[in-house]
């Protein structure tokens, strides 16, 4: 994972030279790393993948197998990490069930537990990736708590111990009461939910009874943590307390001050703002500005504690109901108002997580922050879709410490051990094994010293941060993957994890081996469902990516999510889905048609003279006929863009531009095309033509659409004989190829005739198996190319191929005959008795025409109507307006035609 000696740092935002690393978040990440010379890609994953990240595995998959393809040796680490909070949520949730719960075990009994769900269930993320299509090296699978990952782990810690920037301290955290551990942001979500805001009387302390302060909250159970009152010192409602002291309700006359400070929203509530720093974020920044006291009042289990007095022992939400009734009862609640709460949730338990100061271990972020912000500043790292730098930017500018201790039993232990007897934040040891530190503790301490570790295990996000070298070897620097694959050129993952896992890997990367760990950071959306939610099982709307590929196939959905927009979220639908299902079946049909038209596979000699038809050539495109040589063209000039938007991460763009062409040019036309030659020609070198070029063009689709759709591809690709070797492998086509682009005007030319022929037997409702005349009518140089494809243009347009007439001026028969102006320069008569009983359409028009006029008038009668206008919905009012409008369109249109038939009758 190692860095070319001559790689690019520019800033461009279309990066000239190829890499990729991709990576989903920590339930289901991964990281891509393709340099110049090489491709590296690894994945983490949580063992149970969500949908609206699965689209990492097609983004992932789909330009390493492009890279391989340029000859780049390509490798893919897949892997899964341990998901610290989750796993041991879910351990614990299955022994709940069989009534054991994990006190009930030692901590090595729970562990061992945990590895045996582990090894049950781990494997679902990897079949997943699998089944998706992800062409990794599977006997070079990763795990976070492997004994070398672990090893990477542990040494990380202790190099930043011993550069000072980790250190152990009380401070206020996320708190999970159920959990029993403290959890990082990125685990805590927020919803908004029903609740009460109250309003408490807060008297001030030597006044009379008129005087005091009316305080809103929703968390009146803090109270008993409040260590000052504030308010705006430019409120001049309450200047006159500022400086005094205010009675606490409830807490038998406790006194905190009334200060002043400008972070008070005159506005909010009434304008005052009880600080209880111990139990709110806002709070306590303000608390530790100030120099105010900390003051907890809850017990780590959700209860509040011996502060609270006589609440002590109740649940946060039992004391919230009690303590408002109690207000009731002394006159101290001045009201309750329905008002709704953004409610921070643990994301794993879904319990309202507590702000709690806690003692926890902590690095400290700002040194590593900066090298990471230089690294985007000076171009060493750039962001795509650019608009994200500025989310990047802002939150390392405004970076904190992170805490990375967590009150877990599964993950990496804290390589710290304390000493027995002594005060932990005093005395304690880090060391790599509980040997080196019992030698360091009897070093210090005498040889009869005792020492125990530090319960808590690491934050999975620090183990997840390591993750593009840790899989390489490091810390041992000789390891040839080190040396080969690191540092990458990008990493490709969903955008709400910029800063939780892509910028501490830049942190980390840097810290530790001196480089950033990739040039680039590609961001794609996220997936919703069909109407644009995010995926809960709450909601019920979320899609198992096992069973969609079941209903519609991999390759469907596979070329579904790469039709997204990076950096965009996708709305998954199966509409979408099927669309992309039948594009799939479009393709194997196509191939089947080849098949089925191509020599037989022991007829060595044909297919000798076949494959060696590569058309690269100026030569060998000129001597082609019109459709040959604009589909030859046309390919060359796909391949030129969806090489380069490979190249620029514009995926979307790459799979459009195949789906398009594929669709609309080569199974549309040109295979409608090439049967003329195949059946309808005694000419065995045209046909032999037709069938190299079918072959030629469906062989370098297949190599195009195969980073998107490999099953499919790769099927059909060696269904066809003398295959040397497998699709995923072959190389990529030659860009930069000859191209006509006359050839693309000519053709156009002979479509718009051929549309233009199909409009008219629409509009007039012949009868599909009928064949028709025309006369084509068009300069001396138009007609020299498009008369050579009378059968093409008979067969596509269903015409009697032996009434088709060319001329550089109208028919006779013009005034009896539908003019059709295709282009400039080309025209088509097509004579209406040919089409159409004359006299039975004038009859049918002009029984339509009568029931269209009375049903014109009624129209006209309701809009006439001033009762109608002055009483009816403005809406509906226009709408009739509107149907009156367009019957009037089609009543000209119908008499129109029916003038023109009376005419040709009279004729």
């Amino acid at each position: 994972m190692c860095s070319p000696p001559r790689r690019s740092r520019n800033r461009s935002t279309s990066p000239t030279r190829s890499g990729f690393t991709s990576g989903g978040n920590l339930k289901d990440s991964l990281s891509l790393i393709l340099t110049v010379e090489e491709i590296h890609l690894s994945s983490r994953c949580h063992p149970q993948m969500l949908p609206d990240h699965f689209i990492w595995a097609m983004l992932c998959s789909s330009p390493l197998r492009y890279f391989r393809m340029k000859g780049r040796p390509a490798l893919w680490i897949p892997g899964t990490d341990h998901a610290g909070i989750a796993t041991q949520l879910v351990v614990e949730k299955m022994l709940a069930a069989e009534g054991v719960k994990r006190t009930d075990l030692t901590r090595e009994e729970f562990t061992k537990k945990v590895w045996e769900w582990k090894e049950k269930y781990g494997g679902t993320i990897t079949n997943q990736i699998r089944r998706l299509g992800a062409s990794c090296d599977w006997s070079r699978e990763r795990f976070t708590l492997d004994e070398q990952l672990s090893r990477a782990v542990i040494e990380a810690f202790i190099r930043l111990h011993d550069k000072g920037l980790i250190y152990q301290g009380s401070y206020l955290v996320n708190w999970s009461p159920n959990l029993q551990t403290a959890v990082s942001d990125l685990e805590v979500e927020y919803s908004e939910e029903p609740g009460n805001l109250y309003f408490i009387k807060y008297r001030v302390a030597g006044g009379t009874r008129d005087d005091f302060m009316t305080i809103a909250t929703t968390r009146p159970e803090t109270l008993f943590g409040d260590v000052a009152i504030a308010v705006n010192p430019e409120d001049k409602r309450y200047a006159q307390y500022v400086g005094r002291l205010a009675i606490v309700p409830l807490t038998c006359g406790r006194h905190v001050p009334i200060i002043a400070d400008r972070y008070v929203d005159p506005d909010f509530g009434t304008g005052v703002l009880k600080i209880s720093p111990g139990h709110d974020h806002n709070d306590y920044h303000i608390a530790r500005k100030l120099g105010l006291p900390i003051l907890n009042v809850m017990n780590k289990d959700g209860t509040l504690n011996d502060v609270a007095g006589l609440y002590s022992g109740m649940d946060r939400f039992e004391a919230r109901e009690k303590l408002w009734s109690d207000l009731v009862e002394t006159n101290l609640a001045v009201k309750k108002e329905p008002y709704t709460l953004r409610v921070p949730r643990s994301q794993r338990g879904g319990e309202v997580i507590e702000p709690l100061v806690s003692k926890q271990w902590f690095v400290t972020m700002e040194p590593l922050a900066e090298k990471a912000l230089r690294a985007v500043e000076n171009g060493q790292l750039t962001i795509l879709p650019e608009r994200f730098e500025k989310i990047y930017n802002h939150w390392l500018t405004n970076i904190k410490d992170w805490c990375i201790s967590r009150q877990l039993w599964w993950g990496h232990r804290i390589p710290v051990w304390y000493i027995v007897g002594k005060k932990c934040e005093e005395d304690y040891i880090v060391a790599r094994t509980e040997e080196e530190a019992l030698t360091k503790a009897q070093e210090k301490y005498g040889k009869s010293v005792e020492i125990y570790q530090d319960p808590d295990v690491l934050d999975t996000w620090f183990s997840s941060a390591l993750w593009p070298f840790s899989t390489l070897g490091w810390p041992d620097l000789s390891k040839d993957d080190y040396k080969h694959f690191y540092p990458s050129t990008v990493l490709e993952t969903g955008h709400d994890i910029l800063f939780f896992w892509v910028a501490r890997m830049v942190m980390m990367g840097i810290e530790f081996t001196g480089s950033v760990p990739f040039s680039y950071v590609y961001l794609h959306g996220l997936i919703r469902d069909s109407e644009g939610r995010k995926m809960s099982k709450t909601l019920g709307n979320v899609i198992d990516p096992l069973d969609t590929i079941k209903d519609y196939g991999t390759d469907a959905l596979r070329f579904t999510l790469s039709l997204g927009t990076a950096g965009q979220d996708l709305n998954l639908s199966t509409e979408r889905l099927t669309s992309n299902k039948a594009f799939t079946n479009k393709l194997w049909n196509a191939g089947k048609f080849l098949l089925q038209n191509l020599p037989d596979r022991s007829d060595v000699s044909a297919w000798d003279a076949l494959l060696a038809n590569k058309f690269d050539t100026e030569a060998s495109l000129q001597e082609l006929p019109l459709p040959e040589c604009w589909v030859v063209t046309g390919l060359h000039g796909l391949i030129d863009r969806v090489s380069t938007s490979y190249e620029k991460f514009f995926f979307g763009d790459a799979a459009r531009e195949i789906y398009d062409f594929f669709w609309g040019d080569f199974a549309d036309w040109y295979i409608e095309a090439s049967k003329t030659r195949l059946y309808h020609s005694a000419d065995k070198l045209a046909a032999a033509r037709a069938q190299s070029v079918l072959l030629y063009v469906f062989e370098n689709i297949l190599k195009l659409l195969h980073p998107f759709m490999p099953f499919v591809t790769e099927e059909l690709w060696q269904a066809f004989p003398y295959r040397k070797q497998a699709l995923m492998v072959t190389p990529w086509p030659t860009t930069d190829l000859p191209k006509d682009s006359r050839s693309i005007k000519r053709f156009q030319n002979l479509q718009s005739l051929i549309r233009g022929i199909r409009n008219v037997r629409a509009e007039y409702t012949v009868e599909p198996a009928k064949r028709i005349s025309a006369s084509v009518v068009a300069t001396a140089d138009v007609l020299e190319y498009v008369s050579k494809e009378k059968q093409v243009l008979a067969l596509l347009s269903k015409l009697d191929v032996q009434n088709v007439h060319f001329a550089e001026s109208a028919p006779g028969d013009a005034n009896q005959s539908v003019h059709i102006v295709a282009d400039e320069g080309l025209e088509a008569y097509l004579p209406f008795a040919d089409m159409v009983d004359v006299s039975e359409e004038v009859k049918r028009l002009s029984k339509r025409l009568s029931k269209m006029q009375s049903e014109y008038d009624a129209l006209v009668a309701r809009l006439n109507s001033q009762s109608f206008v002055e009483k009816a919905p403005e809406e509906i009012v226009q709408g009739v307006r509107e149907k009156a409008s367009e019957a009037e369109e089609k009543i000209a249109l119908t008499m129109n035609r029916l003038a023109f038939l009376q005419s040709t009758v009279s004729t």
